[in-house]
Formats: C-alpha cells, structure tokens, sequence
C-alpha cells in the first residue's frame, strides 16, 4: 500500500519545483522531504527522482503518481466535505488569500458577520496577489481565494478550481484635485505628459492600465511603482501623480482625488474560487454567502452568479 503522505509529496515537488519550497510549503525539513521521497522510490520499486544540476526531476513514472494522487487528494477532500456537511453545526477553519483593495472593502464586514452568525468557524486571511494566489489556492495552500479579473485581461484557470462572480466595479482615471495653476485634467488624453502611479509589472492592473493609455496613444510615464494602493492614492490626492482606480478602492472613505469616467466605462470583476472537492464544506459555503451579502451591502449590486 503506498503511503498517501509521501505521494503528496511527490505532487508538492511537481508544484514547486525544489525540494526545500516543498519543505517551507508543509513545515518540514529538506532532509526529511527527501528522506520521505526516497523511501516511496523504495516502496513503487522505480526511480521517480533525477538530479538535473541542484534541482531534481520528476520522471515519468513519477508524473503517473502525480496524476494520481490529485486524483486521491481530490476524493479524501470531498469526503471531508461531505462528512461536514453532514453535521449540524457549521464548524472549521477556512484560509481566504485576498488582494488589497478586497480586503480593506469586503473583509471586515464579513468577518464581522461571520463572527456573528457562524462563531464556531475560523477565518484565517492573507493578502496575496491575485495570479499567485489561484496558483496557491489550486495548491491547497489556501481554502478561497478572492480574485480580480479586469477587461479583457483573462486570469489564470485551474481546471480543479470552480469561479463565481462576487461584484464588478468600475475603473476610473484618478487625478489630483482641480488647481488653477496646473492645466485641467478632463480625460486620459490630458494625462500623457504626467507622472504615473502604478502597480509593480506583472501585475494584471498594471498591464491593463499600460495597455489603456497605449490604446489612447501615449507610453505612461510611470515614475511610481508600488501594490500599496493607499501610498498610490496619497501620491495622487497631493498632487504627484495620477493612476487607474477600481470604485472599491474608495469604499468608507472620501477622497480628494477627482475620479474621471474613461471610455467605454470599462469595469473590473472581482470573483471567489475553490477548489470543486471543498466547495460544499459547510464552512466554505457560509464564508462565500457572507462575502455576497458584504459585496451587496457594499458595491450595491446583486449582479453575482457563476461564471464557470
């Protein structure tokens, strides 16, 4: 009988690439991970590691098992969902990977709420760039990850992973307040010879802005980099730089900033994934009812439904 731990392991070294991110990724030591791997060689009788420089290899003998084993770790989550849903207290852990502008406008109500109505279930919140955080949540590192998708920018699919759409809002150009002794700002266009805020590259915002005002045609001049979009918003209220904004990011504040409707009035979404085997865990369930019910309360829309 092979043993399920070490053929996670195995999957875990196929996610991760080294054996030391399998070991910071499940808390135990390089060592003992390859400790762990070569007695599972042992136990299937066949060479399932090749040393290429200081990485190793799975080889295909390996990728069977993997294929495997995301099978087998796919059937025990589903067990373990159906034996929650089977009680009649809603109890358990759930891990939610969140980006900024998410969490600061969406978590504290939900967790408010979910104290209220479900104090028997513990949220466990990290932020996390949307991209990496699909990528972690397929991973099994996270239970729920809320996710951002902007225009015609498509996020990453897992095919583990099911989507549903929690709220959009729109995206619109950010501009420091009105002053007599600065030339009006009235559109995108007015904005080619300005200092930019952005977020660092990579990120999904950051190549749909790029692309937004290429399309306008000018190459942003972007002086400021930072996935902080509170430090973004005071660099535009005093006056450094303008940016790209989702409405979220305004929820239970004012600003100073003047906001600016860009053509087309395109609008991002923002959505919940989990992984298909726990999406029926009770806890999983009232934590994505309670982010709806918040999207609502906050965004004023009811515009949710699955999106695949």
């Amino acid at each position: 009988m092979l043993d399920v731990r070490r053929l996670r392991l195995l999957r875990e070294l196929k996610i991760r690439g080294t054996l030391a991110e399998v070991a910071e990724a499940l808390q135990y030591s390089p060592s003992s991970v390859s400790q762990q791997l070569a007695l599972l060689e042992k136990e299937v009788g066949v060479e399932l590691l090749r040393k290429t420089g200081r990485r190793v290899q799975l080889t295909p003998q390996a990728e069977v098992l993997v294929a495997h084993t995301a099978q087998l770790l796919e059937t025990m989550e589903q067990a373990e969902a159906d034996l929650a849903a089977s009680l009649t207290t809603v109890t358990g852990t759930v891990r939610i990977a969140v980006f900024q502008s998410a969490a600061l406008a969406l978590m504290p109500d939900t967790l408010t709420r979910m104290t209220a109505e479900y104090p028997e279930v513990r949220i466990e919140m990290i932020q996390r760039e949307p991209e990496t955080a699909l990528h972690e949540t397929w991973a099994r590192d996270f239970d729920l990850v809320i996710a951002e998708q902007y225009p015609g920018h498509a996020a990453p699919r897992y095919p583990e992973l099911d989507r549903i759409k929690l709220t959009t809002d729109a995206i619109r150009l950010a501009v420091p307040p009105a002053d007599s002794s600065r030339p009006p700002i009235t559109s995108l266009e007015d904005t080619a010879a300005l200092p930019w805020v952005m977020e660092p590259r990579g990120a999904a915002s950051r190549h749909w802005a790029e692309q937004a005002c290429r399309s306008t045609g000018f190459e942003p001049d972007v002086r400021f980099e930072t996935a902080d979009l509170q430090a973004q918003i005071r660099l535009i209220e005093s006056g450094n730089a303008v940016g790209l904004m989702p409405d979220l990011v305004w929820t239970g504040r004012s600003t100073t900033a003047r906001l600016l409707d860009l053509p087309g009035h395109p609008r991002r979404t923002v959505f919940t994934s989990v992984r298909r085997a726990s999406a029926q865990r009770p806890a999983i369930l009232a934590a994505r009812e309670t982010l709806a019910a918040t999207a609502i309360s906050v965004a004023g829309t009811d515009d949710g439904g699955s999106s695949g």
